[in-house]
């Protein structure tokens, strides 16, 4: 008994002195530790970067002094409101819609519903200019467009282009919010970005990301367009089908690219989307409006892209720039001596080591101005200053109203696959139907005019020339052509010029 009284009397002390000594060493070092002067707060501090003269916010902890966390509301606040939704409706032409004789025959011809695409669009004027895709209102007989307010507008189509996939549309208004616009010669990849779009007639809608790549060519505006050029700007900022024609823009809020693709196995985004780079879209859009129509430059080259077997079969010191494949007999860059090998390496001082990036220099001018080209010939150096022309030869502007406005249409000469598919050797394509004398007589888009009044059609003059010929008041026959399905349609229509 008196053991177990001992026992228990020895664990009871052993408890309270352990007891004790725990709060001892508590107190003590809690102490220690709160005073302790080399601690770290866990507290975030704001930090301001000056970019191209604009601020830029982020936050750093002071113990990763290299992570940070950019804040993007300021370019999304400066863009939502510029971004619209664009509702384009058309009517399916005869070419466009499959019917069944047979029903027909038993029920009637059934009725055509009108199509609808949505895309979005860009206000880059406060009097209401807006700039999307081509591809969003390529057939639209109506456009309507919504603000990011819900104000609802109707919109006129100003003039398209689809070499570039860009078009023109205006509202009627004042005071709208618009954007402004960047530099996309200065954009670097790794850069961030954002696609502002507004798909789903909500609300504008803002996707983050970095500039993957420059001047990328994906092949995708060949089948519309005779002279396409593609120097798309690649993000892996998220954008969807109903983004075409919305704004890519950098920290600042500026606008750097219209929104344009992607490459997707489903159709909806997979990692990549695509833009044209604003500086293009400042010169098409100029264009447009002023002229009615792109004065599209050329430099009278075909070009290839340089890879080490060419280099060493040229015995050049270094791979960089374009390759001169060939030189058109007439054409601006044979004016000048410029030959076959040689490598195009600047185009007004700035780089080009792709045939896309060259494609996009070479676009953003016009026919009859001049520009500083630096190539590499036999590994030297050689400077070139060249007149551009247009595609037809000359350095003169070609304005759209010079046709439209008797006929209510403008063109393009067939390339040299269309010439195959028609098995035809001339033609001029109707690109583009107003009202006016050709819809009348119920000539439509697509169709590729071969003949008037049984003289040849090679080019766009040929048709102003008869047309003038014959003066306002006259009756002329139209000859035309066109694919649909499987077959190829022959018509002749009698066009009484207005």
């Amino acid at each position: 008994m008196i053991k177990t009284r001992t026992l228990i009397g020895n664990i009871a002390i052993a408890f309270l002195s352990a007891l004790i000594a725990v709060i001892v060493y508590s107190n003590f070092f809690h102490n220690k530790i709160i005073n302790k002067p080399n601690a770290v707060l866990q507290k975030q501090h704001t930090i301001s970067l000056l970019d191209d003269s604009n601020l830029v916010n982020y936050t750093q902890n002071p113990r990763t002094k290299t992570s940070q966390v950019f804040d993007f509301t300021v370019a999304a606040e400066k863009s939502i409101n510029a971004v619209v939704h664009v509702t384009s409706t058309y009517n399916l032409q005869n070419e466009d819609y499959y019917s069944n004789p047979i029903t027909e025959w038993l029920f009637g011809e059934a009725q055509r519903q009108p199509s609808v695409s949505f895309g979005s669009g860009v206000i880059i004027s406060e009097d209401g200019y807006i700039v999307t895709n081509f591809h969003v209102v390529e057939k639209s007989s109506e456009i309507q467009i919504v603000l990011n307010d819900k104000r609802t507008f109707k919109a006129e189509l100003i003039g398209k282009d689809a070499g570039t996939d860009l078009a023109v549309l205006k509202v009627e208004s004042s005071n709208l919010p618009n954007i402004s616009f960047g530099n996309s010669d200065i954009l670097k990849v790794g850069e961030w970005v954002l696609a502002v779009g507004n798909p789903f007639n909500l609300t504008s809608t803002v996707t983050a990301g970095i500039v993957s790549a420059k001047a990328r060519n994906i092949n995708i505006l060949r089948e519309q367009s005779q002279y396409p050029i593609e120097s798309f700007i690649q993000t892996d900022a998220a954008v969807n089908r109903g983004n075409s024609g919305g704004a890519l823009v950098n920290l600042n809020g500026d606008l750097i690219g219209i929104n344009s693709a992607i490459i997707s196995p489903s159709g909806s985004y997979s990692g990549y989307s695509f833009a044209v780079p604003v500086n293009l879209v400042k010169k098409v859009v100029t264009d447009i409006i002023k002229y009615g129509e792109v004065q599209r430059a050329v430099l009278g080259v075909s070009i290839n892209n340089i890879d080490s077997e060419k280099a060493d079969e040229l015995n050049l010191s270094k791979i960089e720039g374009v390759l001169i494949a060939d030189v058109t007999k007439d054409g601006a860059a044979n004016e000048v001596g410029l030959k076959v090998n040689d490598v195009i390496l600047e185009i007004n001082s700035i780089k080009v080591n792709s045939s896309a990036e060259l494609m996009e220099q070479i676009g953003k001018y016009h026919p009859g101005e001049t520009i500083n080209i630096t190539i590499n010939r036999n590994n030297k150096k050689k400077q070139f200053e060249v007149l551009l022309r247009n595609t037809l030869g000359t350095t003169k502007i070609i304005k759209t109203e010079e046709y439209l406005s008797i006929l209510g249409a403008s063109f393009k000469q067939i390339d040299a696959n269309e010439k195959h598919v028609f098995g035809i050797k001339n033609g001029v394509k109707i690109i583009d139907l107003k009202n006016g004398a050709l819809k009348q007589a119920g000539l439509k888009e697509g169709y590729v005019i071969t003949h008037i009044e049984n003289e040849k059609i090679t080019q766009i003059d040929d048709i102003k020339e008869i047309i003038n010929k014959k003066g306002k008041g006259a009756v002329v026959e139209f000859g035309a052509m066109y694919s649909g399905h499987k077959y190829i349609y022959v018509y002749r229509y009698k066009v009484k010029i207005e």
